[in-house]
Parts: structure tokens; C-alpha cells; sequence
């Protein structure tokens, strides 16, 4: 039989989404931020050549450059005003993170509670301005360099035009930082994870166009480009199974006696993702291998020879940059499945309450038993996460695909897709609910 949760999941459609009026409103929010995002990757910074700019980065799509475009939702290749994106925020939040796992103080500070995290996240803030700064100067740097058969990209470098970029891409970066967070208290689902989806979906439209007009000259045979939309479908399938799969731990409760009454002796599970870093280890690897190498990649037409080799080693493709990636990868899936998921703290939460796994002592034998479980299951995760990230990798460097079939790109949108169904569903249950709540009291009073 049907649990009441069931029943209540069975009957949402569009109609229930309407009467709804509290999930309304943080639908409406989120999209209208989202709109303010997109008209601001459109508006370009002062002092550039917009041809000589779409030149260049035309000639350098293939490479790290046209990557963080991606991401960027094309405000890169644009030069405008969102061009760092949330990159330097994501960069702040790995640093702070690795600091809370080995600074004494700074793990302190988060066992504070919500002071504590607001502190934290504060620190965050103050390391993004300084990251974005870095960022933004070397970005001004290398546009002064950048040069084409028409020209430079900058119209008037110097001083006065450094200043101009280092301000409107800061400015910028903290103007998504503060968005992000509004979306994700007054929206719906994270909002830096949203800002990112709603990147990498404006672009993926022009880039499907771009791989079937290949196809349409003859550059890809149909049959390849069939097979990749075929495989984009069967990862994106992959994907949902992986994320929604789990493993359940059973849980039991001993019985209790009070007075006449016996309460617990129930039965439950602790339920463990196959992947429980979600799409952070990604986006976490992709957002370091960039931070060095977008300037990398601006400066190295101009630059000494090993600073050329150096940004050819780490072009997309290569072996090191493969080799890169996919140890970060792996980094960030246990890393992070640590900060997330704490096997001590858990044991000893469930020992207060008097839980215990069947067969399993409770207390310290039960955090090795979790942390054994969560380490095969990161195991498989890491593994997982590395195969769709490595696909399009792979797919560049032998047919030169100018699409990101699978990958970091796929991975996001249908990750953050999921979160946010499953956050729109969370809010509908609860309004139904509330719902049964008025009319028991109403029938209570009539009665």
C-alpha cells in the first residue's frame, strides 16, 4: 500500500505548482535573477575591440580559453562585465575549505554553529575580492597583449584601462556572489550552482548548431555526429541513475518502556550516495586548472619559451593536463565526501539516540563500519565522476569536437536539474500538507 508521502507525490501536476503561491514567488525570483545574469554577460567592459576580440578567441576556442568560456556563458568571449563568472568564489571556497581541514582555528570555528559559518563565510567573501582581483589584472594584462592581423583588442592600454578592468570585473564577480545568495534563500535550489547551469545552458544551443553546421560541410560525418548525440543521451542517463542510486544502512531502535507504554523498536536506514561530493570535485579541479592557465593561455603568444611550453602542456588534450585533472578530480570527491559526511560525529549521533547497526557495536566500531562503506562508495564515485568528466576530453583530442558531449557541462545541468526538481517537490509537499492541516482544524472547529 501507498505511504500517505507517495500519495501526495502522485497527485502534483502543474495545477498544484499554481495554487502554490509561496513556491510561485521563489520561482518567479530565480528566474528573474537569472534573466539579470544573462543581459549582464552581455554588457562588454570599457575600452574594447569587440571584433578584434572575437578574432582572437575564435582562433583559441579549442583551448582552456574556450573551457572557461563555458562556464562563463560566453561573458568571456564577449570580454564583458561577468567575464570572471563565480570562478573566484568557487577558488575562495576550495581554499577555505582545505583550511578548515587543517587549520586548528578555523575548525574551531565552524564547530561554533551558525556564528561560526557566518564568520567563515565572511573570510570567503574577503578571499574572493582578492582572488578576483589577481584574476582581473591578469586578465587586463593580457588583452593589452592580445593582438590580431586588424590589430589589439585594447583601444587605449595603459594604466587608466587596467584600473577600469580590474574594478568592473571585481565588481562583477561580487554582484554574482550576492545574486547566488539571494537565489538560494528567496529562490528555489543553490544559486552558484544555478548561475553556472544557466551558463553552460546559453551556450549549449550555438554549440549543437556549430557541430551539425560541421556536419552539414562535411568536416564530421553524420554517422559521428549520431553516435555523439546518441552517447549524450545514454550519459545523461547514466548520469541520473548514478546520482539517485544508494546505500541504505539499517538502522535499529531498541525498545523503551514508560509506564505502560513501549515506544521505538522501529527500524530504519541511513541512506549513502554512490556520489555524495555531487558535482563539486568537477567544478572545484576545472576552477584550479583555470585559475593559472587563463593567463597563462593570454600571454603565451608573447611570452619566454618555457612559459610557452608550459601552456602547451596544459592545453585541453594533453596528458598532463588529463593527468591534472583527473588526480583532482579524485581529490575532491574524498575530500569533500569528508567534509560532508563525518563517520565519528555520525556513530556518536546515533549511539545518543540509541541507534545501532545490527551486528555492529555501537561507538567507535560503528564509525570504522561507516567509514568503510563511505570509502568503497567514494571509490566508485571518484571513479565515475573521472569517466563522464574525461569523455569530452578525450572526444577533443581525437575528432576535434567543438561540443561538450558529457562532461563537466552535462554533469552540472542534470545534477543541478535533479537538486532543483527535488527542492520544487520539497515545497509542494509541504503546501499540500499544510493544506490538510487547515481543513483537520477547520472540521475540528465544525465539529
Amino acid at each position: 500500500m501507498a505511504s500517505a508521502a507517495e500519495q501526495l507525490a502522485s497527485n502534483m501536476n502543474f495545477g498544484s505548482i499554481a495554487k502554490a503561491e509561496e513556491l510561485k514567488k521563489r520561482i518567479w525570483f530565480t528566474l528573474g535573477a537569472l534573466i539579470v545574469y544573462r543581459i549582464g554577460a552581455y554588457i562588454p567592459i570599457p575600452g574594447i575591440d569587440p571584433v578584434i576580440l572575437r578574432d582572437i578567441f575564435t582562433q583559441n576556442a579549442g583551448g582552456i580559453l574556450g573551457m572557461f568560456d563555458m562556464f562563463a556563458g560566453g561573458a568571456l568571449g564577449r570580454m564583458t562585465i561577468f567575464a570572471l563568472n563565480i570562478m573566484p568564489y568557487i577558488s575562495a571556497s576550495i581554499i577555505m575549505q582545505l583550511g578548515t581541514a587543517v587549520s586548528p582555528s578555523l575548525e574551531a570555528m565552524k564547530k561554533e554553529g551558525e556564528s561560526g559559518r557566518k564568520k567563515i563565510t565572511q573570510y570567503t567573501r574577503y578571499l574572493t575580492v582578492v582572488i578576483a582581483s589577481l584574476q582581473a589584472y591578469g586578465i587586463a594584462v593580457g588583452l593589452e597583449g592580445m593582438t590580431s592581423s586588424g590589430g589589439t583588442a585594447v583601444i587605449d592600454p595603459g594604466y587608466f584601462f587596467r584600473a577600469a578592468t580590474v574594478i568592473t570585473l571585481v565588481g562583477g564577480t561580487i554582484f554574482l556572489m550576492w545574486l547566488g545568495e539571494q537565489i538560494t534563500a528567496r529562490g528555489i535550489g543553490n544559486g552558484i550552482s544555478l548561475i553556472i547551469f544557466a551558463g553552460i545552458v546559453a551556450n549549449l544551443p550555438s554549440a549543437l548548431a556549430g557541430t551539425l553546421e560541421l556536419g552539414r560541410t562535411g568536416a564530421l560525418s553524420v554517422l559521428l555526429i549520431v553516435f555523439l548525440l546518441a552517447m549524450s543521451v545514454g550519459v545523461i542517463m547514466f548520469i541520473v541513475y548514478v546520482e539517485r542510486a544508494q546505500r541504505r544502512v539499517v538502522i535499529q531502535y531498541p525498545k523503551r518502556q514508560r509506564g505502560n507504554k513501549v515506544y521505538g523498536g522501529e527500524s530504519s536506514h541511513m541512506p549513502l550516495k554512490i556520489n555524495t561530493a555531487g558535482v563539486i570535485p568537477p567544478i572545484f579541479a576545472s576552477s584550479l586548472l583555470l585559475l593559472p592557465t587563463t593567463v597563462i593561455s593570454m600571454t603565451a603568444g608573447q611570452g619566454p619559451e618555457w612559459l610557452q611550453s608550459v601552456a602547451a602542456w596544459l592545453g585541453r588534450g594533453q596528458p598532463l593536463y588529463i593527468g591534472l585533472y583527473l588526480g583532482l578530480i579524485v581529490f575532491f570527491a574524498f575530500f569533500y565526501t569528508s567534509v560532508v559526511f563525518n563517520p565519528t560525529e555520525t556513530a556518536e549521533n546515533l549511539r545518543k539516540n540509541g541507534g545501532y547497526v545490527p551486528g555492529i557495536r555501537p561507538g567507535k566500531n560503528t564509525a570504522q563500519y561507516l567509514d568503510k562503506i563511505t570509502s568503497r562508495l567514494t571509490v566508485i564515485g571518484a571513479a565515475y565522476l573521472s569517466a563522464v568528466c574525461l569523455l569530452p576530453e578525450i572526444l577533443i583530442a581525437k575528432w576535434q569536437v567543438p561540443f561538450y558531449f558529457g562532461g563537466t557541462s552535462l554533469l552540472i545541468v542534470v545534477t543541478v536539474t535533479l537538486d532543483t526538481v527535488g527542492q520544487v517537490h520539497s515545497h509542494l509537499l509541504a503546501h499540500q500538507y499544510e493544506g490538510l492541516i487547515k481543513k483537520s482544524k477547520l472540521r475540528g472547529k465544525r465539529g
